[in-house]
């Protein structure tokens, strides 16, 4: 079997996956001769989904290799042609143009907050005006994804929770795409088979309704499902009466395979119901028929609300599948992240730029800038500060620093042990210069991150706000910029 490929985006054709203004300004910056002209994007979400304390990183991979493959074609340039918008200089540039930017990222699985930058872009205002509506299709959507996936994880305390989204997902890339980042945010399984094709991500299912209904009686249905699957058979208990016929049906089954010798664990599904009571009342019928360890798999429009009250009745469900409200982030629908300018080259030097708005919350944080994570002893995360490039920062101790709607207000981290420099290079010249990590690594990292949080960052209700603050260099230049934030030239 050939190894699974990174990515969705590996294929040609994606250069148009763009909004059109972003061609209109490309094509007014070259007519104003501004194409080359260096500057520095920085892509970062204003807040977190609601409730939510953190969120995962996730899409550097595809967004990666869409840059890897980022090129137009004849077909599309034919396309723009027949717009009637471009001139033919234009056109010419856009077939010419190849990816030659710097992309720093946070590494994909990383735990990241509001307001800091998880990807820099560094190169032409045209190319990077080019990357913005992919890289952010890509980024939203994922981390969104990912980080309601590690939510609905985290009420099923260790249990396995199976993604069963793709036929309520936001068509099929949002399937493909919802499936990668729920397995980076924890999940252990998907049902949807070309992930698990294109990403190497272990599938599982059971069978539906239709089975059991095809069949004279729910017994024959179930004796015909195992027949074939008898080590990994998980039977669908609700489709007429569960108590009086699911369960008792699928014990008979369970002891027919007992006597054959086969010794798969005896498992089934719920997907209708008072889950609770249902979960108690077979669980307590499995044990009575000499079966100690039941797997007891529960669906059904779960999410980490419904899952943690669940386990509050006491329940006895040990996997859950989840799906739509997974898949579609139903509560949340869309995460808010922008790509904005925060600095410009000119005469030789970076100068810096600013988003000015009345709310000083939605204010950009100027300057080409450096991540550093803070941790205590034990490792657990402290609190982030962003410092501007090149800027000496403390590795511990405490550090002292500023607020981000304030600037001109002081802030401590206490007591930190060590710092972390979370951007990193990861494409520079039209080619990868880091490697690209398996997704198992990816969501190693993610586990590990969320594990060394402490608890009041990961609670389902009111959790705690982490910190970012700023540099004394940030923060004077925001400063600044505040009072003043007309460019520098003319």
């Amino acid at each position: 079997m050939n190894p699974p490929a990174r990515s969705w985006f590996k294929r040609e054709g994606m250069a148009l996956l763009t909004d059109f203004y972003e061609l209109t300004m490309m094509a007014g910056h070259l007519k104003e001769g501004r194409a080359d002209r260096k500057v520095c994007f920085e892509y970062f979400f204003r807040s977190l989904p609601p409730h939510s304390g953190f969120a995962v990183a996730a899409g550097l991979e595809p967004f990666l290799d869409y840059l890897e493959n980022l090129q137009f074609h004849r077909d599309d340039i034919e396309y723009l042609r027949s717009l009637d918008t471009f001139d033919e200089e234009f056109l010419e540039y856009l077939e010419a143009f190849r990816p030659t930017c710097t992309v720093r990222a946070v590494p994909e699985g990383a735990l990241v907050f509001p307001h800091e930058p998880i990807v820099q872009v560094e190169g032409s205002i045209f190319e990077a005006q080019l990357l913005e509506t992919a890289l952010l299709n890509m980024f939203n959507f994922q981390t969104l994804i990912a980080t309601k996936a590690a939510r609905i994880c985290l009420a099923a305390n260790g249990e396995p929770v199976l993604e069963f989204g793709l036929r309520r997902a936001h068509g099929p890339d949002g399937g493909l795409s919802g499936s990668r980042a729920a397995y980076i945010g924890g999940c252990t399984n998907t049902s949807n088979v070309l992930a698990g094709k294109v990403y190497g991500i272990p599938v599982a299912g059971t069978h539906a309704h239709s089975w059991v209904m095809s069949f004279p009686s729910e017994l024959d249905a179930f004796r015909a499902f195992v027949r074939h699957y008898p080590e990994n058979a998980i039977l669908l208990v609700d489709t007429y009466d569960t108590v009086r016929s699911g369960v008792p049906n699928a014990i008979k089954i369970f002891q027919e395979l007992k006597e054959r010798g086969v010794t798969a664990r005896p498992s089934i599904r719920l997907d209708s119901g008072d889950l609770a009571k249902l979960s108690k009342i077979a669980h307590g019928m499995l044990l009575d028929a000499g079966f100690e360890d039941p797997l007891i798999v529960a669906s059904n429009d779960l999410d980490e609300d419904l899952i943690a009250d669940l386990k509050r009745q006491g329940a006895r469900i040990n996997a859950w599948g989840v799906g739509t409200h997974l898949i579609t982030s139903h509560d949340s629908p869309a995460l808010n992240g922008v790509y904005k300018l925060v600095s410009l080259h000119e005469n030789g030097e970076w100068l810096a730029r600013i988003k000015i708005s009345s709310n000083p919350e939605k204010a950009t944080d100027p300057c080409r800038k450096t991540l550093v994570r803070y941790y205590s002893e034990g490792g657990h995360p402290l609190g982030d500060v962003l410092y501007r490039r090149g800027e000496a920062w403390k590795p511990s101790g405490d550090i002292h620093a500023r607020g981000r709607a304030h600037p001109r207000l002081a802030a401590t981290l206490q007591g930190t042990a060590r710092g972390e420099e979370l951007l990193q290079p990861v494409f520079e010249g039209g080619w990868r210069v880091s490697e690209s990590p398996p997704i198992e690594r990816i969501r190693k990292r993610a586990a590990h991150e969320i594990g060394s949080m402490h608890e009041e960052f990961l609670r389902l209700r009111n959790p705690e706000v982490y910190r970012v603050l700023l540099s004394e260099e940030v923060a004077n230049e925001k400063a600044r910029l505040f009072e003043n934030p007309r460019p520098e030239y003319s």
